[in-house]
């Protein structure tokens, strides 16, 4: 670690008094070291992962930490500050701040490293230590391993602590305390860190979850669980969540083993600890891989945050669901759902209602991509009557343009007659996992013969993952549960939501189906005008993100049928020219005025112009994300302008997708471009205008590191603080 951190990117009188002003002092000395190239670019790469979850941690400590393309080797900078920093912790603020810099491609070596001392950020030892510190040499030194924490004065371990060795304080950073011998011999609180059982610490696979030895014949069995813990970047919290963890298993005396699911890798769990095992702890913030390889015993699944702060309540709920012989999957089937992989254990039903009704629409997408696509190219190619042609399985003519036409159009609407029902199966997969599928696509084909549609495959879809749900919760015995995948819950719950959709829901859904199109159909005048305004500013808001989908579902829901109305294909037609306004928007103001952003912006804004093109609103990502506030309101504005116009001037589109490549397929083209220009035009002069009132953005690596520790107030207005 030796390369990583020195005393200049130390600083012990941190006086920054925001999370980003801390960051951007500690990045600043690592531009002056020539670890980082790009200062605003990497600080907004920091800010975006700070928006995925807080980085402050129990006990004062703060860890911003990203991987990013602006770095040039792993890189720690470190701060300590008397008055404390907000980084989003439970218990206040924090004294110590790490920043932790990785490059896009670190190597498992540096990364390994880098993990280690994330380990060692839960030992108090450490901690006290670096609070002790009077030197930024002695500091860094403490950081690399030179020095052990005792060296500064730092509380002792009792020499003979319950089931830990005198030698527990000795781990240095290169050593993480998993891989140490934390259990004396014949202790009955063996954990992941003892002995043969060993969770390896990050970067040693060699024996990952090697079978721990059995107790003496006239000792008790100890409580044993697995665990498995990942973070989105996999850097910090990952490895001081498998600390923690750990830590709380010798204290309760259980045997512990953690497979750490970092960016070092990882080595999969013996298969015979897993099978051994009495309960399992997910900590995760991304999805577990391999998770079935748990199924069929008591799980708890939680962020990874909470294997950090709150690990003894985790053990102790492990064994209480054990004790009461809960487990939460089938034997042989998935052990959770992808909502419960992806998502906090503490979200709101209506959170994960989203996220269901996100899962269904994302895998409809494709479809309505395809096929709305395909049936454009064939009107397009075989004229407006082309709907009208017979089978091409009964007349296709090789030379004739009309029948090439027509084969387009007939394979786009074998595509469409898959939209509902992959709606509804995807719905109840996002909330019951695999189990969901079968009775989701019943579900969803009844509703399309029924002519209920979207709403009626939002219904299916739902109940059908409810059932699913229901079933699963029913106590199976042993004997029968390897059907119960297989068999049980397919015809069970096939059966119930047929005879839902057929006898019960099916008709008064389809009636409010046929509703809401005789309400589109009618729409004209200045309510299309406020519909379309109303469009702009959703695909606007979060520029890819749920309420930019609910926009997008609701007008490719539209268009999602053989022969949809004027009033459906004008929505669409809305929605994308949004849609396009804020990339093009950004990347016309990077061109006309360059010096209000930086450079990485400014590379940004060459991208944008493509993804804007080709109606890929996530361009505008990068610059919403370090200029929220003058980015997003601005976007907003210009999108609510372009819908509006584009309903205003009946411009219709019959494909989904596709940006200025299928303007030849837009009913009148040359008013829908001016709607896209004018909403361009406006966008870009409202950033260009707020971002003229904060002034020139710097260029990346001018600013040294005394100016920004001094805490300059020219900082104050950066876009990463905006």
């Amino acid at each position: 670690m030796s390369e990583m951190i020195g005393a200049d990117l130390v600083d012990l009188d941190l006086s920054a008094d925001t999370k980003e002003a801390a960051a951007r002092a500690l990045a600043a000395r690592m531009v002056a070291r020539g670890r980082v190239t790009d200062l605003e670019g990497f600080l907004a790469d920091v800010a975006a992962r700070e928006a995925q979850m807080p980085t402050g941690l129990d006990g004062g400590i703060g860890i911003p930490h990203c991987r990013s393309a602006h770095v040039t080797e792993p890189t720690l900078a470190f701060g300590r500050s008397a008055a404390g920093i907000d980084f989003g912790a439970p218990d206040g603020p924090a004294d110590l701040v790490f920043l932790i810099a990785a490059p896009a491609g670190a190597d498992d070596a540096h990364l390994t490293i880098l993990s280690s001392l994330a380990r060692k950020l839960m030992d108090a030892e450490f901690t006290a230590a670096l609070r002790a510190a009077d030197t930024a040499e002695t500091a860094a030194a403490l950081i690399r391993g030179d020095e052990p924490p005792t060296a500064q004065g730092a509380r002792t371990a009792p020499a003979s602590a319950p089931g830990e060795t005198a030698g527990a304080s000795e781990d240095t950073a290169v050593v993480p305390a998993a891989a140490s011998a934390g259990t004396t011999a014949g202790s009955t609180a063996p954990t992941g860190a003892a002995g043969p059982g060993t969770s390896p610490g990050p970067g040693t696979p060699a024996e990952p979850g090697t079978p721990a030895p059995a107790p003496a014949p006239d000792e008790p069995r100890p409580f044993r669980i697995v665990a498995v813990t990942s973070c989105p970047t996999g850097i910090a919290h990952t490895y001081m969540a498998a600390e923690s963890l750990e830590n709380a298993g010798r204290e309760a005396g259980v045997e512990l083993v953690v497979e750490t699911q970092g960016s070092a890798g990882f080595a999969r769990l013996d298969p015979a600890v897993i099978a051994a095992a009495d309960g399992v702890i997910l900590a995760h913030d991304v999805p577990v891989r391999d998770k079935d390889r748990f199924t069929g015993k008591p799980t708890v699944d939680v962020g990874v945050k909470a294997g950090i702060n709150r690990p003894a309540e985790l053990i102790a709920e492990i064994r209480e669901k054990a004790a009461r012989g809960e487990v939460s999957a089938p034997a042989h089937a998935p052990a959770g759902t992808p909502v419960e992989r992806a998502g906090d254990a503490t979200e709101g039903y209506g959170t994960k209602l989203r996220t269901w009704l996100m899962s269904g629409v994302s895998y409809m997408v494709p479809f309505v991509a395809a096929g709305g696509l395909l049936i454009a190219l064939g009107f397009a190619i075989g004229g407006w009557q082309v709907n009208k042609a017979p089978s091409v399985m009964d007349h296709f003519v090789w030379t004739q343009t009309d029948s090439w036409g027509a084969l387009l159009f007939q394979i786009g609407g074998v595509a469409f007659k898959f939209l509902v029902p992959v709606l509804a199966g995807y719905i109840a997969y996002g909330m019951a996992d695999r189990p969901g599928l079968v009775p989701g696509f019943v579900g969803g084909a009844i509703a399309l013969d029924a002519g209920a549609g979207f709403l009626g495959g939002l219904a299916a879809g739902l109940i059908a993952g409810g059932v699913v749900l229901a079933i699963q919760r029913v106590p199976i015995p042993a004997v029968l549960r390897g059907i119960m995948p297989v068999v049980v819950i397919p015809l069970v719950s096939s059966a119930v939501i047929g005879f839902l959709m057929l006898v019960v829901i099916g008709k008064p859904i389809a009636s409010a189906q046929k509703g809401l199109t005789d309400w589109l159909s009618g729409l004209t005048g200045t309510n299309a005008v406020l519909l379309g305004a109303l469009l702009g500013l959703m695909m606007c808001f979060d520029l890819g993100g749920p309420v930019n989908k609910v926009a997008y579902a609701f007008a490719t829901a539209g268009i999602a049928v053989t022969d949809p109305s004027d009033s459906a294909m004008q929505i669409m037609a809305a929605v994308m020219a949004a849609g396009m306004v804020p990339p093009l928007a950004m990347a016309l103001a990077t061109t006309v005025r360059g010096r209000l952003f930086t450079p990485a912006e400014r590379e940004n804004g060459k991208a944008a112009w493509v993804l804007g093109a080709s109606f890929i609103s996530e361009g505008a990502i990068p610059f919403a994300a370090a200029d929220p506030l003058r980015v997003i309101p601005s976007a907003m504005a210009g999108g609510a302008l372009t819908g509006a116009l584009s309903m205003a001037f009946g411009a219709t589109l019959r494909a989904p997708h596709g940006g200025v490549f299928v303007v030849p397929l837009i009913g009148s083209p040359l008013l829908y471009l001016v709607a896209i220009a004018a909403g361009v035009c406006v966008t870009t002069a409202l950033v260009v205008l707020l971002k003229g009132m904060r002034g020139q953005a710097p260029e990346s690596g001018t600013t040294g590191p005394a100016a920004q520790e001094a805490g300059a107030p020219k900082d104050t207005g950066q876009p990463v603080a905006a």
